[in-house]
């Protein structure tokens, strides 16, 4: 057996727990396991590690692709049934429709000599969404064991707790295992095990603890952590690769990292520019003030309604009244008014933001009259991450 310890870092707990789970391959196995944990905390990457490395038969399944019933049920025979068929055997994709259907087609399915004889194990990955799904649906999955009289495990990966699938009319308990968020030794062990061959780990590890200095405080998501790595890394070694310094010249290279960091700073979590563009943006020394209406995104997350309340807003501050018809209407013609904001309290929050500003009285008949503050840099920022292209309705840009 690979030493897992070696492939699974930080998660030494949760592997002997599921390896204990699994037992034998020919053991019945426990009928469902929920994993929960936040967003990068490896629940996807060991689990999957575990079911490959061990070589135990299993079918993964993303319920954000499949996200009908049918998709879904479809989705896991047919894998199923490509791994108890030969290569040879080409045999046409399995509909199915209902979870009655789909416990009969498991059972034929599961006849086949490769399977019969072990534990296969059904993994459903974002499974939050199976609660939006048919209701029968969550505890048909817990309970596939007994419905089909097959030796299967079903195994649930979410990011929320288990009380929150829990159906109101009870169903059968799963096995629950939560995965705690990674420390920071936890972070600088996991990405210093990233290091590339030409430099020594001692590098890259020192490299990885300046990193984590800056970035630990705002954004503890592995995944964003090593993007952040393997993008900011080569000008972290420029002064190396120059011959300006050595490796053990930390605070040379600290200098001249520093300052690339700060901007770095100011797209965590915000991918509107790719790694392409960002590495862009160090060669040529862009001043990070240009990317203000980008950084103050990361600082503001509106709800989705908001976003386009804000940028209606802009548009009004912006473009001349007599420019309305020509933007928006398709129709002309005598146009009804109403009143798009029912209530004051709907825009306040904008306003607490300081997004938007009062610029009437409270006492106006008509309702209190604001405008947008914000910059082009910023709207055009909000507008993108809802698909609007807002240059085309501006004045200023005809």
């Amino acid at each position: 057996m690979p030493h897992l310890e070696n492939i699974v870092l930080c998660r030494e707990s949760q592997v002997s727990t599921l390896q204990s789970l699994f037992g034998e391959r020919h053991h019945f196995s426990f009928p469902s396991i929920f994993i929960y944990g936040h967003t990068a905390s490896g629940k996807t990457y060991v689990t999957q590690t575990l079911l490959k490395t061990l070589e135990l038969p299993h079918v993964f399944v993303n319920c954000v692709e499949c996200f009908t019933l049918r998709l879904l049920l479809e989705k896991i025979l047919n894998k199923l049934n490509h791994l108890s068929s030969s290569e040879d055997d080409c045999s046409a994709e399995i509909t199915c429709e209902t979870f009655n259907d789909f416990v009969r087609l498991f059972k034929q399915i599961t006849k086949a000599e490769n399977l019969k004889d072990q534990t296969v194990y059904i993994v459903l990955d974002k499974a939050e969404y199976l609660r939006d799904m048919e209701a029968n649906l969550l505890p048909g999955f817990l309970r596939l064991q007994e419905l089909t009289d097959r030796n299967v495990t079903v195994i649930f990966l979410s990011e929320i707790v288990w009380e929150k699938f829990r159906p109101n009319t009870g169903c059968f308990e799963p096995f629950v295992l939560y995965f705690p968020d990674y420390s920071i030794g936890n972070l600088q062990k996991i990405l210093s095990h990233d290091h590339p061959p030409e430099y020594s780990a001692d590098f890259y590890a020192a490299y990885i603890n300046i990193l984590l200095g800056v970035f630990y405080t705002v954004c503890r998501d592995l995944k964003e952590l090593r993007h952040l790595a393997i993008l900011n890394f080569p000008k972290y070694c420029e002064p190396v690769v120059k011959g300006e310094a050595s490796e053990r010249d930390t605070r040379k290279l600290w200098r001249n990292i520093e300052p690339h960091l700060k901007k770095a700073m100011q797209t965590v979590y915000l991918r509107e520019i790719s790694s392409s563009q960002w590495e862009k943006l160090q060669k040529d020394d862009i001043d990070p003030g240009q990317l203000k209406g980008l950084s103050a995104c990361t600082h503001v997350e509106l709800p989705y309604y908001s976003k386009f309340i804000l940028i209606a807003a802009y548009l009004a501050s912006y473009n001349p009244a007599r420019t309305d018809k020509r933007f928006f209407l398709k129709h002309h013609g005598k146009i009804k008014k109403t009143n798009f904001l029912k209530k004051h309290e709907k825009i306040t929050s904008l306003v607490t933001l300081q997004l938007l500003t009062l610029v009437g009285h409270d006492d106006q008949l008509d309702g209190p009259k604001y405008k947008c503050t914000v910059s082009l840099d910023f709207i055009r920022a909000v507008a993108r991450t809802v698909n609007f292209d807002i240059i085309k309705y501006l004045y200023d840009f005809l």
